[in-house]
């Protein structure tokens, strides 16, 4: 059964400044409701008043207030750069001096854009929150609960990103564009006149903007930079680092060791200062442990179930077998081996087209 909005007439719209967030709210007006912009102001580094109104990063207020106007709707921006700097930009330091690879854009679309604009439309009262992603919401007689889904135009879908949406959040949503091809967006922003060639996609790391993650993690965490050896899985010494924090799990480029063979990064070892490298085959696990779940339509299952699984956003879903543990966690053992399977990072299960649920990565196994 899809997600049904009978009698059900203003709608907020988390308005980036993207295309998609544009014929969001453009589509949602045409359908008769009472269609509210809002814009987060997450981010602004120490330039942004110089860029030009169109380069300006994630959440463009500019773009978005002239998109409201041109659709003759309300717009409002509410500020929390205290909040995204503690929860957002804070977590992703202080993962990479943890030695694992951060996912900002799941936590940032669950604490942020799926937060605090919720908690705006509520004091709107609004009757539904809508932004630009490419996926779907059903609801299930069956156990009174809702479940995301992968967008029909799996080219640009976005389920991944938005695996943490619990029941509450799910109720009050609605993707416009899930069952919509990008051309088919475009056509829309082409025929209402929008300006959707000067409307850029949001970049994923919206707060890093021009830099490398590098300089922004050394600028922001000063104790990032702590040298130390880079070895072999053998233990040999075979070069020296700047900060473990600046290397990820598969890295090959930048390692500045000449083994006479190509080498990786296999491992990260932040307590004894050490980066550890391998050749290709030492990526490869069949195993992960996942930690801090989140269950979607489907009920938490009591026994192995098998799965796909999701280990990086552009990565195809894997087989794999879906083992619940007494601690909350989950194992997955794949039924092929993977090439790194990366701590921090987000792994999501699906069952079809259905998230069934997601976590974050705590480890790997052979």
């Amino acid at each position: 059964m899809k997600q049904t909005t009978q009698n059900k007439k203003r709608v907020v719209v988390g308005m980036s400044g993207g295309v998609d967030s544009a014929v969001t709210a453009a589509l949602l007006k045409d359908q008769g409701y009472e269609v509210i912009g809002l814009t987060l102001t997450l981010w602004k580094d120490e330039h942004e008043e110089e860029k030009s109104w169109q380069d300006r990063s994630c959440c463009k207020i500019g773009l978005a207030r002239h998109v409201a106007k041109t659709l003759a709707i309300p717009h409002y921006a509410i500020n929390i750069q205290t909040e995204f700097q503690q929860e957002i930009i804070d977590d992703f330091c202080d993962t990479y001096l943890l030695g694992q690879t951060p996912n900002p854009c799941v936590r940032c679309n669950e604490r942020m854009k799926f937060g605090h604009l919720l908690k705006a439309a509520a004091r709107l009262k609004a009757d539904y929150f809508a932004t630009g992603h490419y996926s779907r919401i059903q609801w299930h007689p069956h156990n009174n609960r809702y479940s995301l889904l992968k967008s029909s135009n799996l080219e640009k879908d976005q389920s991944y990103f938005l695996y943490r949406l619990n029941q509450a959040q799910l109720s009050r949503t609605l993707f416009p564009l899930g069952e919509m091809t990008k051309e088919a967006v475009y056509k829309v922003a082409a025929d209402l006149g929008l300006p959707y060639e000067e409307v850029l996609e949001s970049q994923e790391v919206c707060f890093v903007t021009q830099k490398d993650y590098r300089v922004f993690l050394e600028e922001n965490r000063p104790e990032a930079h702590a040298p130390g050896e880079i070895v072999k899985e053998s233990g040999e010494v075979v070069g020296r680092h700047e900060g473990v924090a600046f290397y990820t799990l598969g890295q090959r480029r930048g390692l500045g060791v000449a083994l006479g063979e190509r080498a990786y990064v296999t491992r990260l070892d932040p307590a004894n200062r050490k980066v550890v490298i391998g050749n290709e085959m030492d990526l490869l696990c069949d195993e992960l442990v996942a930690e801090d779940i989140v269950w979607g339509g489907a009920d938490l299952p009591k026994k192995p179930i098998p799965v796909h699984a999701k280990i990086r956003y552009r990565t195809p879903e894997q087989e794999a077998l879906l083992i619940p543990l007494d601690d909350g966690k989950v194992r997955l053992k794949f039924k092929a081996a993977q090439r790194g399977i990366t701590p921090g990072q987000a792994v999501v299960f699906y069952q079809k087209e259905h998230v069934i649920g997601g976590g974050t990565i705590s480890k790997a196994s052979t």
